[in-house]
């Protein structure tokens, strides 16, 4: 029996690069790399959740300073390179690498929002791979809305970079929170 190969970050950057190099006019595709390389398609976000994600961006850079950018692909080292909603880092990190390729390490601050994603299902996964790939927090939005923090030795009642995040609740479905499903790292 024949056990797929784990690619590396070279050779997840080096697939990376041929599926950049057809886009068209820098436009990128909303896809992901698995571990193997294999290409994984999102859906692209509503307006809805776009909305909430650019609200994320700015508490972000409000609370902690403006080195946050939004959905910018991330070399994992389990889960391929994965594009989380919102990165932060210090200054001193943003160098030293090409910002047209994927970052090759993982961010200190990865934020994902689950209103109308197909993450929901792999979401465990990303959590636990942001934070083996050296994130220091994991913010997860679930899709009612509710705010969970994670770090290495789990989850957190408030954030250790002390964000806070008041977002419209219009934007959320509505329901019993508790009914939702949340991260089981």
């Amino acid at each position: 029996m024949d056990v797929p190969t784990l690619l590396d970050c070279n050779g997840l950057l080096a697939v990376w690069r041929r599926l950049t190099a057809r886009a068209e006019f820098g436009q990128r595709e909303p896809y992901e790399l698995d571990e193997r390389g294999k290409v994984v398609m999102n859906s692209l976000p509503s307006a809805r959740r776009q909305i909430v994600l650019t609200d994320i961006f700015c508490h972000v850079t409000e609370q902690i300073g403006h080195l946050a950018v939004m959905s910018v692909p991330v070399a994992t080292p389990s889960f391929g390179i994965r594009v989380p909603d919102v990165v932060w880092m210090p200054c001193d990190k943003w160098e030293g690498f090409d910002r047209d390729d994927p970052v090759p390490f993982v961010p200190d601050l990865c934020v994902e929002v689950l209103l109308d994603s197909d993450r929901t299902q792999d979401i465990d996964r990303r959590v636990k791979s942001y934070l083996e790939g050296g994130a220091a927090e994991v913010i997860v939005v679930g899709q009612r809305g509710q705010v969970e923090f994670w770090g290495a030795t789990g989850r957190r009642q408030a954030s250790m970079f002390g964000i806070t995040l008041s977002l419209d609740r219009m934007y959320f479905e509505e329901g019993d929170v508790s009914s939702i499903p949340s991260v089981r790292c």
